[in-house]
């Protein structure tokens, strides 16, 4: 399987190997896959918490791009406001995963939890089709994988109180002091996504960078909207459902601390 649809003189890749295709100057990527851009320059120009990884696609995850994006994918062009019942085909509760890597983690949850709907968000086009491939592999339908600005979609494209859980794992820590505007864990992206989770709701962060720990700890204790599900505050212990991902257990090998972090969405009282 190649990259296009439409290449019938391209050899033939074998499972697993990489697929690489020149194409025409425009020629998109993937036909019915996923847009490089999907927002474009409808929005302002703002500071990202991302870079977009460019690596190559394995024949595997091009043909689950090609076979089910238009199923399970969509692209966060911030033009419509979604409707999650109809996106997943039921009223389960909805948690949204921003960047979910290569998806194996992900697949996992959606396994163990099937009455919960995980919408996942990542730019990493191969960790999309990886993850694509994991849940039609396991039969799982309570994924569904967005592509691209995970801001967007909280502001322009999700209903108040639309969510019932927030999951960033291991986000890119930006460990150089002048990059640190870049963390998404930051008070406005905090008051951007408690509008859109119902009370009661849990955020829950993990990351193997201590002074990212800090800071997210820091800064989810400050805010008005959220409180530490540990009585005496700080850090809590890795929950059982999220899992041991081979990039964790690497890190910890080489001695990381992995810090998580659960806090809950708080109902205020009704100001008369």
């Amino acid at each position: 399987m190649t990259d296009s649809v439409n290449t019938p003189e391209a050899p033939r890749s074998t499972p697993g190997t990489s697929v690489r295709h020149a194409r025409a100057k425009g020629e998109p990527r993937f036909p019915d896959g996923p847009k490089a851009d999907p927002a474009g320059s409808h929005f302002e120009r703002r500071i990202r918490s991302f870079q977009p990884r460019r690596s190559r696609v394995t024949a595997g995850q091009a043909d689950a791009l090609q076979r089910l994006w238009p199923q399970w994918g969509f692209d966060i062009d911030g033009h419509r406001r979604l409707d999650l019942a109809e996106l997943f085909g039921n009223g389960n509760p909805v948690v949204l995963e921003i960047g979910f890597g290569m998806g194996e983690a992900t697949a996992q949850m959606a396994a163990a939890d099937p009455g919960t709907n995980i919408l996942a968000v990542d730019v990493h086009t191969p960790g999309q089709g990886n993850l694509l491939n994991l849940a039609d592999r396991g039969g799982l339908t309570n994924i569904r994988v967005g592509n691209g600005d995970a801001i967007i979609l909280l502001r322009e494209m999700l209903a108040p109180d639309s969510l019932d859980g927030l999951r960033v794992y291991f986000p890119d820590p930006w460990p150089k002091k002048r990059h640190h505007k870049r963390r998404l864990i930051q008070p406005a992206f905090l008051t951007l996504a408690a509008s859109r989770l119902r009370p009661g709701a849990i955020v829950h962060c993990a990351t193997d960078w201590e002074p990212y720990a800090e800071q997210m700890l820091e800064v989810l204790t400050a805010h008005p909207d959220f409180e530490n599900t540990q009585a005496g505050g700080g850090f809590a212990p890795r929950p059982d459902f999220r899992p041991l991902t081979r990039f964790e257990g690497q890190g910890l090998d080489k001695g990381h601390v992995v810090n998580d972090l659960l806090f809950r969405r708080v109902q205020h009282p009704v100001q008369h």
